[in-house]
């Protein structure tokens, strides 16, 4: 089982989350649905608060709600349009050339899977206020671990020394929220706890933003437990290395400049920091993906649990979705036999980086396509279109999750995998530091695990449009594609197509103002420091 933080009581990280959101969310201009102000003094007479504390503002990231997993928390945000993991696949996966969901009636989603969003998309709000309340929840944290309020309460040297990492953990994951904002949006409500919590935010471009999740994350780097030392799902230095890497690799999209040895150095870095592939490449989505192989290579994930942190977050939803309509293949995944009847399937673009004479016996191919048609021409029919079987609530060792709806698969956001294809990346875009015989070493590390027969590349078969492709067949349904595509700059435009791009049946050219999403109307209605996206 799988508890955040090792807190078995549910009820009492719900009641930090809703401490916490009560008390704290006036200054990003969320409204919690539940408005009583539990955060008093009491709370903090027994040390173990300040741990519970930070584990609700770890829980944001994949609970939604006090009232069970279909309650939301956030006034205006619906459980199913703002749970951080779901929002997240669905902007930066179901928005591009690999994923398609049969239900469009479900709020949101027609607008993200054909690129036809506007800035009243629930989905893109859901992201916006939610993963502003990972922030806010982190604001407040903060607040309560002064050294004037510790002294007040007289709080123990041993509990002192605990908050200092509490403190940097806090630090981390608002700084991944600012991540989130800048690569998504561009710009973000910008508050600390140094802030009154009634002040007006400031809007943080992406330069702001780029700047200060650079500095923030080296600046608490030393406070952060080494890799591989904290329990599961809380940050370590290598989530913090992870962050950096990624906005390093990304900063010519984020900032007009090349970075790319700075990305290899934090890529380095989280190489050499113990991390390992997992011995099968299954093991990263399976419901004991927790305490299989996969724990050496997942370096930060959402936790799923079905019985302590129920949640339609992405592991339940490509679970459950993933049960194909004419298949009813739900048994072996470890849920209900016909699932979700058939709600996501994939576009044939996707299908077609597995060449049968390469990938045929690739792990990374899950695909089923026998008895179906790889052309999807009509979304609501759930025949057409090739599934996929990537994740499963089954175990490595038998047996399966505690429930057959909600899921004990972790949400992998962060792996060592996409590291090796990092690294690669930055060298062959100009980064100086890589050494050409790791590079193809970690490459070959991969497809040797993928049982893949091209095993022995050398540095000469490997340039960037094989590392996209790569990256697709390793990284696919784990919320990277969207930011690879515009980072390759082949998300917008029309050099390269996907079925149901820009809302046509064989893909249109998108504007190059998609490449960011809008902000959301009633953020801009209650904060006028922010300003609309170009070309919304």
């Amino acid at each position: 089982m799988k508890k955040i933080f090792k807190i078995e009581k549910i009820a009492i990280l719900f009641l930090v989350m809703v401490v916490a959101l009560s008390s704290c969310t006036k200054d990003l201009d969320i409204t919690p649905q539940d408005d009583q102000d539990l955060l008093g003094e009491d709370f903090f007479t027994k040390e173990t608060a300040y741990k519970e504390l930070l584990a609700g503002v770890y829980g944001n990231l994949s609970l939604t709600g006090v009232d069970g997993p279909g309650s939301s928390n956030i006034d205006g945000l619906d459980a199913g349009t703002s749970q951080f993991g779901r929002v997240l696949l669905y902007l930066q996966t179901l928005s591009a050339d690999q994923m398609i969901w049969s239900y469009e009636n479900d709020p949101g989603t027609r607008e993200i899977q054909r690129n036809i969003w506007n800035a009243d998309d629930p989905i893109v709000y859901g992201m916006f206020g939610r993963t502003h309340v990972t922030i806010a929840f982190a604001n407040n944290f903060l607040r309560e671990t002064t050294t004037a309020k510790l002294d007040e309460r007289q709080v123990s040297a041993t509990t002192r020394a605990e908050i200092v990492k509490f403190r940097a953990e806090a630090r981390l994951l608002r700084a991944m929220s600012y991540y989130y904002m800048m690569d998504l949006f561009g710009q973000a409500n910008f508050s600390t706890e140094n802030d009154a919590i009634n002040a007006q935010p400031q809007a943080y471009n992406r330069q702001q933003l780029f700047d200060y999740v650079e500095s923030e994350l080296k600046d608490i780097e030393a406070d952060l437990a080494d890799p591989m030392s904290v329990e599961h799902g809380r940050a370590s230095k290598g989530v913090a290395w992870m962050i950096l890497a990624k906005i390093y690799l990304n900063a010519e999209v984020y900032i007009g400049q090349p970075k790319y040895t700075e990305c290899l150095d934090y890529c380095k870095k989280i190489i050499n920091g113990g991390y390992t592939l997992a011995s099968n490449y299954l093991h990263n989505f399976m419901a004991d993906n927790n305490t299989n192989s996969a724990r050496n290579e997942i370096i930060f994930p959402l936790i799923s649990d079905g019985t302590y942190t129920q949640n339609y977050g992405p592991t339940t939803v490509m679970i459950n979705g993933s049960v194909g309509s004419i298949e009813a293949n739900g048994a072996p995944l470890g849920v209900a036999a016909g699932g979700w009847g058939g709600a996501l399937r994939l576009r044939k673009q996707f299908v077609q980086l597995f060449d049968a004479s390469i990938f045929n016996n690739d792990a990374r191919n899950t695909i089923i396509s026998s008895g179906r048609n790889i052309e999807i021409t009509d979304i609501s029919d759930r025949d057409q279109g090739f599934i996929l079987q990537k994740y499963s609530n089954a175990k490595s060792t038998g047996g399966f999750g505690a429930d057959q709806t909600f899921v004990d698969t972790d949400f992998p956001l962060f792996r060592l995998a996409d590291v090796y294809l990092m690294y690669a990346e930055a060298h062959l875009r100009g980064g100086s530091g890589a050494n050409p015989g790791d590079l193809t070493a970690y490459i070959n590390a991969l497809r040797t695990r993928a049982n893949n027969p091209q095993n022995n590349l050398t540095l000469a078969d490997i340039n960037l449009n094989f590392i996209l492709d790569e990256r697709a067949r390793e990284l696919h349904w784990e919320a990277h594609r969207r930011q690879d595509l515009v980072r390759f700059g082949r998300f917008t435009g029309g050099s390269y197509n996907w079925v149901w791009k820009g809302n046509g049946t064989n893909g249109i050219a998108l504007p190059t103002n998609l490449n960011l999403y809008p902000i959301p109307s009633a953020s801009l209605s209650s904060n006028p420091n922010l300003t609309q996206n170009a070309g919304y």
